[in-house]
């Protein structure tokens, strides 16, 4: 059975309140088509888990603008100062986790795993009102693991599997992503028939449903 779906299928796997990792780095590697159509659907209450903010008018940025975005979890948000403002303002709820943290947070939710101990925060303000514990004399904070109902990732290169590659620097927190949500849907810059098994970076167990970007016209 085809994993490909046509766009106007998307907004079958959408709806209000849900959460949704993005992959992507300040939008490079960001499936902005899907992200685009979730601007259409005017999706409300969402929350959404990506390395940052995105810009004011790319990536996540988008649904922050237009005031979709619930909750953001994120690392940091200093290039979109739109997030800055409705996290001032207390209209949008924002969760800032050390980068490195918040990729093991969504291994361990893909792996299956409870949680993960880091070092990262100790002696700060981020470690407050979380549980800390102690190993050969060194503490760690015990962070819980991360999943969301969808993930959005971007391939450079997918095949009629659903098998994924990525191109260089488009690759941050996709193949991650892939492994930690309910439903995981990527965006083809190239559908091909079929993939080099040594050029596969995500395996196609990982992906339910592939669009096309050329759909974009």
């Amino acid at each position: 059975m085809s994993k490909t779906i046509k766009i106007e299928n998307f907004n079958d796997h959408i709806f209000d309140g849900m959460s949704i990792m993005v992959g992507g780095f300040m939008g490079v590697g960001t499936p902005e088509f899907l992200i685009d159509e979730i601007v259409k659907l005017g999706t409300k209450d969402i929350t959404i888990i990506c390395n940052d903010a995105g810009l004011v008018n790319r990536g996540v940025g988008k649904l922050i603008l237009n005031g979709q975005v619930k909750k953001l979890i994120a690392s940091h948000i200093g290039l979109n100062p739109e997030a800055g403002r409705l996290m001032s303002e207390g209209k949008m709820e924002c969760e800032l986790v050390p980068q490195g943290t918040l990729a093991e947070q969504i291994r361990a939710g893909g792996a299956g795993l409870g949680g993960v101990l880091t070092p990262t925060g100790i002696g700060t303000m981020v470690e407050n009102d979380k549980k800390i514990i102690s190993l050969e004399g060194k503490k760690y904070i015990v962070e819980p693991a991360m999943k969301a109902d969808l993930a959005l990732i971007y391939g450079s290169l997918v095949d009629k599997y659903g098998n994924t590659q990525y191109s260089k620097t488009t690759r941050n927190f996709n193949p991650v992503m892939a492994t930690a949500t309910k439903h995981v849907i990527v965006l083809a810059r190239k559908l091909v028939e079929e993939m080099n098994p040594d050029q596969v970076l995500t395996p196609h167990i990982f992906i339910d449903n592939i669009i096309e970007e050329a759909q974009n016209g």
